[in-house]
């Protein structure tokens, strides 16, 4: 019955029936209205919940539509209306609820009867997409090329190396890696500490920084002060690998979005359009440490990006493809989009780059440790650790033969292990299992030949003087190295119209310390350069991005023109001002471990420079110089023949005027 025609039914009720039974009639039927809307079950078990059970079976007028009204407001505290006027009032209310719950009513039939034909069309167009791939597969996913990539896959998982001999040859611990003990006790005190840091490690390579960074990551997880955990991730990559596109089509280090459309998400995503993010390293390595080789060959902006996720500790997605109020969006993917990836781990970044190359918002967050060149010595005491792990025994003179060809670490066991392979074909050429107790110096030689190896030290001091020529230190990568600086001087053929050559391959800050030398010669004693030609020439024709040579160029020239010799045992750098300053230059600490290798006895440096060196462990003799006058003083008096040949030289020019 419609709510509509209530008054009209009543009217014919009262004038058949009377008022008590037009009231008990009409209650009936929105008994009826009320049974037809929600259900007889759901009605019954409202009453209960309502105590309307009692009422309802009532003869009484007001119980029943006590019991009527507390169905339809599912108020359990509701009263009976004993007055005529109240229960013509609460019939009125029930009368409006009522039509709220079959508007109600209809509305939801209606959704119902849509939802109905979406799922059924839904539903015939996955059938037919069943069937389309039944007649598809009929064979079966496998084809005879599938079925023999999958056998080859197989075979290939089958076989595996027991190990490999850098692996095995890798230090196992911290005291296993020569020559960093420094550095490794800072990066301990950096990573091992309940308030862990984010550290920049540099130094040349094959040193031992990324072992270094593993290790001490182990050592971390043990200590009960420190904030990782025992399964705490070691992620590494590489800065020169780490390739991102900037429409977030890819991007390994901090994740990306896979939109349905044009960046392809999986399947079951693209269908229900719906974007598919990827998480990236930077969350791998959450509560860990994220390890990344050769930072300072990350792309710009890229660098960028990673600052903002060491500030927020999380990566966050977007994507205008993401729906929030979606409903068939997957949890993990509406959270992503929600809350992002965690991201909280601790950076290490290891380059053989310049500091001045490293961006300075990643330096300024980052603790900054220098791993140390290698010396020989230390090279043979790693090669002799390399030995000893494979089991074998080595002439005498292998591991030094070895050092002489690198100042790795990595390349040293590299050779250690070829050698070893070499020692392995020629006892047992026909390899009928037969053990290698030694590895010769012929078996290290033959590794030499084949790999085109050059000993890293060409030139070597000599306890000798001569004229006209000095060594110079350079370093680049955090390497140093010998430059070999030669001069001679002639008289020019018209006074005043002399002539300076010069290496054009040595760069332009090279040939400006050349006319820096000129003037401070003149300076000093007098001597016009112009009155000579002069060639100046650094052997080897290498590049000195760097005024440090300026010192050695000077004192080349002065010995080429005065006939002074110079010892051959002294290495010397330092900047040279017009004034005839000796001024600070970098990398000083590379430059010695280059002067100690070539066996270099004493090095001049700028006194700005001494506070960066240790003396007492230098190696050699160390003299700080401020000016050229000191310089060559000191020069002067590392020999006593010094006079001696310098008045032989001023008796010869005597004698040629």
């Amino acid at each position: 019955m419609a709510v509509g025609t209530d008054h009209a039914y009543a009217s014919r009720l009262r004038r058949k029936y009377g008022v008590e039974d037009e009231l008990n009639r009409y209650v009936s039927a929105l008994y009826e209205m009320l049974a037809g809307a929600i259900g007889q079950e759901k009605l019954v078990l409202r009453a209960g919940k309502v105590s309307a059970l009692k009422m309802m079976r009532s003869q009484a007028l007001p119980d029943r539509l006590c019991a009527l009204a507390r169905l339809v407001f599912e108020d359990p505290t509701l009263e009976r209306t004993t007055t005529r006027a109240q229960q013509r009032k609460a019939i009125a209310e029930i009368e409006e609820a009522l039509a709220d719950i079959l508007a109600q009513k209809s509305v939801e039939d209606a959704i119902e009867r849509k939802v109905s034909e979406k799922m059924n069309a839904r539903h015939q167009e996955y059938l037919k997409d069943l069937k389309l791939e039944a007649l598809r597969d009929d064979a079966g996913p496998e084809t005879p090329a599938t079925q023999a990539k999958l056998e080859e896959l197989q075979a290939l998982s089958a076989r595996s190396l027991a190990a490999s001999a850098l692996q095995q040859l890798r230090p196992q611990r911290l005291s296993e890696i020569v020559g960093q003990e420094a550095a490794i006790k800072a990066l301990l005190a950096k990573i091992s500490s309940p308030y862990p840091q984010h550290v920049l490690l540099y130094g040349p390579p094959g040193v031992g920084k990324t072992t270094a960074a593993r290790l001490v990551l182990e050592l971390a997880k043990s200590r009960a002060y420190t904030r990782f955990a025992k399964d705490a991730p070691f992620v590494e990559t590489s800065g020169t690998t780490l390739r991102w596109d900037p429409r977030e089509t890819t991007n390994p280090l901090l994740g990306s979005v896979h939109d349905p459309i044009y960046q392809g998400s999986r399947r079951e995503f693209s269908e229900a359009g719906i974007p598919e993010p990827k998480i990236g390293l930077v969350s791998r390595a959450h509560g860990g440490v994220l390890f990344i080789d050769e930072i300072g060959e990350l792309d710009a902006m890229l660098q960028t990006r990673l600052l903002k996720v060491l500030e927020d500790r999380k990566v966050t997605f977007e994507s205008s493809y993401y729906d929030e109020s979606a409903p068939n969006v997957p949890e993990y993917v509406r959270r992503l989009f929600r809350e992002g990836a965690p991201a909280d781990f601790i950076l290490i970044g290891a380059t053989t780059r310049d500091p001045s190359e490293i961006d300075p918002a990643v330096r300024s967050r980052c603790a900054e440790i220098y791993f140390q060149p290698l010396t020989q010595a230390q090279v043979v005491s790693i090669v002799q650790g390399a030995i000893k792990r494979l089991g074998v025994k080595a002439a005498r003179g292998v591991p030094k033969l070895i050092a002489s060809y690198t100042i790795e670490g990595r390349k040293a066991v590299q050779i250690v292990a070829d050698a070893y392979g070499q020692a392995l074909y020629r006892a047992d050429p026909k390899g009928t299992g037969t053990s290698v107790t030694t590895i010769t110096e012929d078996d290290v030689r033959s590794v030499v030949q084949t790999s085109r190896l050059v000993q890293h030290t060409l030139v070597r001091a000599r306890a000798t003087r001569e004229i006209g020529k000095t060594f110079g230190l350079g370093v680049h990568n955090y390497l140093g190295s010998i430059i070999e600086i030669e001069a001679v001087a002639f008289a020019a053929s018209q006074a005043g119209k002399g002539t300076i050559r010069f290496n054009d391959t040595a760069g332009s800050m090279a040939k400006d310390s050349v006319f820096n030398a000129a003037s401070v010669l003149r300076a000093q004693t007098g001597i016009d350069v112009a009155d000579y030609d002069v060639h100046i020439n650094v052997v080897g024709g290498g590049n000195i991005d760097g005024p440090s040579a300026g010192l050695a160029i000077f004192l080349a020239l002065y010995s080429a023109i005065t006939k002074t010799p110079l010892p051959q045992d002294v290495a010397v750098t330092g900047e040279l001002s017009i004034q005839g300053k000796v001024r600070a230059v970098g990398g000083v600490v590379e430059k010695l471990y280059a002067a100690r290798q070539a066996g270099m006895r004493a090095m001049l440096l700028p006194k700005e420079n001494a506070r960066e060196i240790d003396a007492k462990l230098a190696g050699l003799d160390v003299t700080p110089v401020t000016t050229v006058e000191q310089a060559l003083r000191e020069l002067r008096i590392h020999k006593k023949s010094t006079r001696r040949s310098q008045g032989r030289s001023q008796a010869a020019r005597r004698r040629r005027t």
